[in-house]
């Protein structure tokens, strides 16, 4: 089959490598449809940090192909999302709503390529209605992003408790913060604040849902949205970087009482435990629990019904021939998100 390599710093390929194969009673064999360059795959394509010669990504929709003894959630045939974390779904943190932490998960790290397997299938994929073949690219591109980016912007929210009447900051012009301002609309925000610099990404983020943008950083970003709130700060913070800069600004700006929904993977940030404490200043978050968001809080419908159409975040598409293009252009900040068509 062919997939996608990390070759060593900002060089990826496209190789031949063996199709995976069951190991274990629990797991699918997934054909994959669509897949895509996530952000956090940026890290180690300009730092080097995975170790070469590997395969990447974490994010795919697919055809179910072959199932282990012990599946029983799908069967060969069905279309699936495969979030990026997998899980056991049965543990107390799995039944809590927390899969992407379950003690017996991990993270995908082969998702581009034109074959997957996913262990521990029944508590990790999500089935959807029909097959590929009955949704339209975009609705192929929507249902791509709730395996992890709209998910995870979910999760922003969520955790940054979001609620009717708030004024929500999102930090990040990225897919997931864009993801983040669809979902600080659902939650029933009514004033969203998109930091963006970048007038593409401002834009996407007005439409879907931002009223105001801000383009400052650092501290006249906090002065800004400070001004804005009658000095306040803002009730909600949505933190989808990870980098000290953007973590730095989120704390200057969140209101006492406010709470900081971190998503963004951490880079040089550290927390003072009493700036925090003399604020109130709540800080939650990590990696989303996909699954949950996409059954239970109800991503996928919403989907289906038309109700969000996050695909839009995707601004390029790609095959895996062009793998290192994809890569260059996210890295180049030409496209938003790409898409890898298989």
């Amino acid at each position: 089959m062919k997939a996608a390599i990390f070759k060593g710093v900002k060089q990826m390929a496209c190789e031949e490598h063996a199709e995976p194969t069951i190991i274990d009673g629990g797991d699918a064999i997934i054909r994959v449809v669509r897949a895509c360059v996530c952000g956090s795959d940026l890290w180690f394509y300009r730092d080097g940090s995975k170790e070469p010669n590997t395969q990447a990504g974490h994010e795919a929709i697919g055809v179910v192909e072959q199932i282990g003894d012990d599946v029983t959630v799908a069967k060969p045939g069905d279309f699936v999302i495969v979030p990026f974390p997998f899980s056991c779904g049965k543990c107390p943190v799995c039944k809590a709503g927390f899969e992407s932490v379950c003690p017996h998960g991990g993270y995908f790290s082969a998702c581009q390529a034109e074959y997957l397997r996913v262990p521990e299938a029944d508590g990790t994929v999500v089935k959807v209605p029909g097959s590929p073949e009955d949704y339209s690219d975009e609705q192929l591109a929507s249902l791509l992003t709730i395996s992890d980016v709209m998910s995870t912007g979910y999760h922003a929210a969520v955790s940054a408790e979001v609620k009717p009447g708030d004024t929500a900051v999102v930090m990040g012009d990225g897919a997931v913060g864009l993801c983040g301002v669809i979902a600080a609309k659902m939650r029933g925000a009514t004033r969203i604040i998109a930091m963006s610099r970048h007038e593409d990404r401002a834009a996407l983020a007005r439409e879907f849902g931002a009223t105001d943008i801000v383009p400052e950083r650092d501290q006249a970003a906090v002065d800004k949205v400070l001004g804005m709130t009658g000095g306040y700060g803002a009730d909600a913070v949505l933190e989808c970087v990870g980098s000290k800069q953007s973590f730095d600004t989120a704390i200057g700006l969140i209101r006492r009482g406010g709470v900081i929904g971190r998503v963004g993977l951490p880079h040089d940030v550290e927390i003072s435990a009493e700036g925090t404490f003399y604020g109130n200043i709540g800080i939650k978050g990590g990696p989303a629990p996909v699954r949950h968001y996409d059954l239970d809080e109800g991503l996928l419908d919403a989907v289906l019904k038309g109700e969000i159409n996050p695909g839009r975040v995707f601004t390029a598409e790609y095959d895996l021939d062009h793998i290192q293009d994809a890569y260059e252009a996210m890295d180049q900040r030409k496209v938003i998100k790409a898409l890898i068509r298989l």
